[in-house]
C-alpha cells in the first residue's frame, strides 16, 4: 500500500506521532463495486424497465383498443375517451364530483395519454429520471384519489406503491443501467440543469 508523509502532528491516547511520519494513504475513491451493488443495479434496472412498460401498455391499449382492458371501438383513435369511463364510472370517494365533472373532457384525454406515453418512453429509455418521478408520482397520486378509499386497504394500494418506486428510481440513478441516464447526464443542458436527468 501507498504511504504518505504526514505534515501534521497526530495525537492518540497515549502519545504524540511525529511530524513526517509515514501513515497508509487513504483511498478516496471508490472503484470497485461489489457483488450486491452490481445486483442492486440490475435490480432496480429491472423494476425501471418493467415500470415503463406498464405506463407504455397503457397508453397503447387505449391509444389503439388492443383488446386487453379497452375494446378496438372504444380507442382513441377511433374517437373514444382514455378518461371518460374510469372516472365516470369508476369515481367514488370524496373526489367523486370532480372526476366526474371532468371525464371525457378533451383536455383531460390528452393530459392523461402525454403521461402516459412520456412516463413509458422516459421509464424504458432511463432518460429524465428525476422529471419522471415527479410527474409520474403526482400523475400516480390523482390516480389514487380517485378510488379513495382503495377497495383491498383503507388507504394503501399499488398507486402509492409505484409512487415511492419512482423516487427510489430517480434517487439511485436507475437510468444509468441498460438505460442512456449515463449518456443523457453528459448533455450540455442536462450538465447545466441537473434536475433534467
Amino acid at each position: 500500500m501507498e504511504t504518505m508523509t504526514a505534515t501534521f502532528e497526530r495525537v492518540t491516547a497515549n502519545n504524540k506521532v511525529p511530524a513526517n511520519t509515514k501513515v497508509p494513504a487513504v483511498e478516496t475513491t471508490r472503484d470497485v463495486e461489489t457483488t450486491r451493488d452490481k445486483a442492486a443495479r440490475y435490480v432496480f434496472a429491472g423494476l425501471r424497465i418493467a415500470l415503463g412498460w406498464t405506463f407504455l401498455w397503457a397508453f397503447l391499449d387505449k391509444m389503439f383498443g388492443l383488446g386487453h382492458e379497452t375494446p378496438a371501438k372504444n380507442a382513441w383513435i377511433n374517437g373514444g375517451s382514455p378518461t371518460k369511463g374510469f372516472l365516470a364510472f369508476g369515481a367514488a370517494g370524496p373526489f367523486k364530483g370532480f372526476y366526474n365533472g371532468i371525464a371525457g373532457a378533451a383536455w383531460a384525454d390528452w393530459m392523461f395519454m402525454i403521461g402516459l406515453a412520456a412516463l413509458g418512453v422516459a421509464l424504458l429509455l432511463g432518460i429524465g429520471m428525476r422529471v419522471a418521478a415527479v410527474a409520474g408520482g403526482i400523475l400516480l397520486v390523482m390516480m389514487w384519489t380517485v378510488v379513495l378509499p382503495p377497495e383491498n386497504n383503507p388507504f394503501m394500494d399499488d398507486h402509492l406503491i409505484y409512487t415511492g418506486l419512482l423516487a427510489a428510481l430517480a434517487l439511485v440513478g436507475a437510468g444509468n443501467t441498460f438505460g442512456l441516464g449515463r449518456a443523457r447526464a453528459k448533455l450540455p443542458i442536462v450538465k447545466r440543469l441537473p434536475w433534467l436527468k
